[in-house]
Parts: C-alpha cells; sequence; structure tokens
C-alpha cells in the first residue's frame, strides 16, 4: 500500500510540473507577442507606404487549417506482473514476454493521431487474446483438460492542445480516459461436472497527461508521453509511460522502436486487479494526411 501512495504522489506531482510548466511557457510566448515590435504589416502602416510582409514558419502553420491523421500499428513484446483475485483468494503472477506470446491467439495493437491547428486527438487501442488447454492429473473431477481464454481490451482516447508548436519542438497537453475490459473463461471437457466459469471486469478512469515530440535529425523523431489518472474514483492508481524513436524511411512512413510500462491497481468488493505491463513496442507509423 505504501508503495501505491508513492506512485500515487510521485504520479500526480509529474502531472503537475508538466502542466505548470506548459503554462508558463505558453503564457511567456502569448506576452512576449503582445509586448513584441511591431510587425512588418503595422510599419508600413505608420509609414503610409506599402511593404511586402515576409511570412514566418508560425503564419504558415497558423493557415494550416486541415486535418492531419496519422495510422501506427504497433507489436508490444510486454511481460506482466502482479496480483489478482476475487472471492478473499488473491495470487501473485509473473509472465514474460515469451510466455504470453506463447499463448497468444489474438491481437490487435494501434495508434491513431488526428490534429487540426492546436487541437490534437491520439487515440490508442489494445486488444489481445491468450489461451491454453492443459491435461488435468485428476480423474475425479470426470474432466480430461482444461480450456482457458483471457480477453484483454483497453481502449485510451484523449484531447488535447498543442501548448508549444516548434519546427522542432513539440509539447501537447492532454486529458482523456482509459477503458479497461478483462474478461476470463474456463472450461472443462468433458464438462460433465458443471465446473465451467466465466468471468469479466470493467472499468473507466479520467486521465490528464502531456506528450512531448522532439526532431533529434531531419530524419529521426522521439517522442515522450505519460499520463495518470484513477484517485480512487475507479481504480486506486492508473498510469502509462512511453517513449519512441522513430526514422522516416519515406516522406509519409516511420519505423517506431520503443518502450512501454502501464500499472493499474483496482479494488472493487472481493475483486483485486493490480497489474503491471512493461516491454518493447516495434511499429510503423503512417501519415495518411
Amino acid at each position: 500500500m505504501k508503495d501505491n501512495q508513492s506512485l500515487w504522489l510521485f504520479a500526480v506531482a509529474m502531472t503537475v510540473v508538466i502542466f505548470g510548466a506548459s503554462c508558463l511557457i505558453h503564457a511567456q510566448r502569448i506576452a512576449k507577442t503582445d509586448s513584441g515590435p511591431l510587425s512588418a504589416a503595422e510599419t508600413s502602416s505608420s509609414n503610409g507606404q506599402s511593404q511586402s510582409t515576409p511570412t514566418s514558419p508560425e503564419s504558415a502553420a497558423a493557415v494550416d487549417d486541415g486535418w492531419h491523421l496519422v495510422v501506427s500499428p504497433y507489436l508490444w513484446l510486454a511481460g506482466a506482473h502482479g496480483t489478482i483475485g476475487a472471492r478473499d483468494h488473491q495470487a501473485s503472477f509473473h509472465a514474460t514476454p515469451g510466455d504470453l506470446l506463447s499463448h497468444f491467439r489474438f491481437g490487435l495493437m494501434a495508434a491513431v493521431d488526428a490534429r487540426r491547428k492546436r487541437l490534437v486527438l491520439p487515440l490508442d487501442v489494445v486488444w489481445i487474446r491468450l489461451a491454453d488447454d492443459k491435461a488435468l492429473p485428476f480423474p475425479n473431477l470426470n474432466a480430461t483438460s482444461a480450456d482457458v481464454n483471457l480477453t484483454e481490451f483497453i481502449l485510451t482516447p484523449r484531447i488535447g492542445y498543442r501548448m508549444l508548436d516548434r519546427d522542432k519542438f513539440k509539447f501537447d497537453g492532454l486529458t482523456g480516459f482509459r477503458y479497461w475490459y478483462m474478461g476470463q473463461h474456463l472450461e472443462f471437457s468433458p464438462s460433465r461436472a458443471g465446473l465451467n466459469f466465466s468471468g469479466s471486469l470493467n472499468w473507466v478512469d479520467v486521465l490528464v497527461g502531456g506528450r512531448v515530440v522532439a526532431t533529434l535529425l531531419p530524419k529521426v523523431e522521439v517522442m515522450v508521453a505519460g499520463d495518470v489518472g484513477g484517485w480512487g474514483a475507479a481504480a486506486e492508481l492508473d498510469y502509462r509511460v512511453v517513449g519512441v524513436i522513430g526514422y522516416r524511411i519515406k516522406p509519409n512512413w516511420t519505423l517506431q522502436v520503443g518502450y512501454r510500462h502501464l500499472y493499474v491497481d483496482y479494488r472493487t468488493g472481493n475483486s483485486v486487479f493490480a497489474l503491471t505491463t512493461s516491454g518493447a513496442i516495434i511499429g510503423v507509423s503512417i501519415n495518411l494526411k
């Protein structure tokens, strides 16, 4: 419990720092614009002469009021560990990336990023299904094997504002929610014992966070993002941190590698679900518009 409280305090502190810094930067930028020297258009008006007004990169960006869409399918090579339980029975577990891949049956992982001017709409979805069947060494159960199916679905839509928009550095303030669904189905074969079981958990955590995008080289870009939520409204704590480096192989195609860490601690009634999932990310980013 002390560890969870420390993580909660750390996450809140990081959120306050990120938003405080971003708001300060944005306020300074507005103040500088308001108190800055006269523009070329204003100078020409005061002199009664007509002069051409050069177009700055920011002016060009302001003119671009169309929508931009980027789709990024990826593979998350994650391991997991934590504690799960129900009805006063809890168990700890640990699974390596190899363990999860060996039981992998279906998956869909992708990020979608829509943007118009300074409005950003990132979306992330993870949908995986794991399965296993084991022979049972207990003849008294009247069953020879058990089939286990686990389904995890995580949907994270967010909305944000691009507080800092430079050619080589961008910062987005974000808010949104993360929807969790965890389902399991246990079936014995033959099923004469009547021990088949199905159950699920689902909840929604409100999030706040931020994202930084920096261009290191003409073809190399780095993205670091994080969000935090829960606060006892649904989960006790729910946070994610991700870092990705991308290399542009074509004008609209970028290869990406990185690392993601996701933690959730959800407790309700007799159920406990405390899970840490982390591992490498490999994917491609496609600029569609």
